[in-house]
């Protein structure tokens, strides 16, 4: 069954119509997303890279864990079921709700192609996870190809070299987080 979502007007507020992923993006309609940045105690991002399947931004390296928020879930809930889907970690660690920093939330609209438009309100937040490493990550691989940690100089660098999943307002936040601690 496909996962249904609540549909947006442009401020961000429920309308109460709720529709599936595909026919949200077909019509081009607002709705929310959450997105994760998993960071290790030596200051490292947990990045990636998204399937080759995909249907938007295939094999592009992208922030730790980003999902659809389904209908009737706030984005804390939304947030520990998508890592919890994405990127499970077996040492028997469970996220908590309370582990979550917000940073902000912010929008964005894309066209992909005729048929898929992006209209997304996104919640940006922060995990912090001491201890984890790469080989400890059991990945959902219908989402994700492979994972790795990556320093600021690198997550830089593939800014830089148009290697991730375009978010400027994110990354940008996050650069600023990383160097504040």
């Amino acid at each position: 069954m496909e996962e249904l979502i609540d549909v947006l007007d442009e401020d961000g507020i429920k309308t109460g119509e709720i529709l599936s992923r595909s026919e949200i993006h077909k019509r081009g309609l607002w709705h929310k997303v959450i997105v994760i940045a998993i960071v290790n105690e030596n200051n490292q991002v947990l990045m990636q890279q998204r399937s080759y399947n995909k249907e938007k931004n295939a094999g592009m390296w992208d922030i730790s864990v980003a999902g659809h928020i389904s209908t009737g879930q706030d984005s804390l809930s939304a947030a520990k079921r998508e890592i919890n889907e994405e990127v499970s970690v077996n040492l028997g660690y469970t996220v908590d709700i309370k582990d979550f920093r917000f940073m902000f939330s912010y929008r964005t609209q894309e066209k992909i192609n005729e048929n898929y438009m992006d209209r997304q309100y996104h919640d940006f937040f922060i995990l912090r996870k001491n201890g984890l490493k790469e080989e400890d990550i059991k990945i959902q691989e219908s989402e994700v190809e492979k994972v790795k940690f990556v320093n600021v100089s690198e997550l830089n660098n593939m800014i830089e070299n148009k290697e991730v999943v375009e978010r400027d307002a994110l990354y940008k936040e996050l650069m600023d987080y990383l160097f504040r601690v």
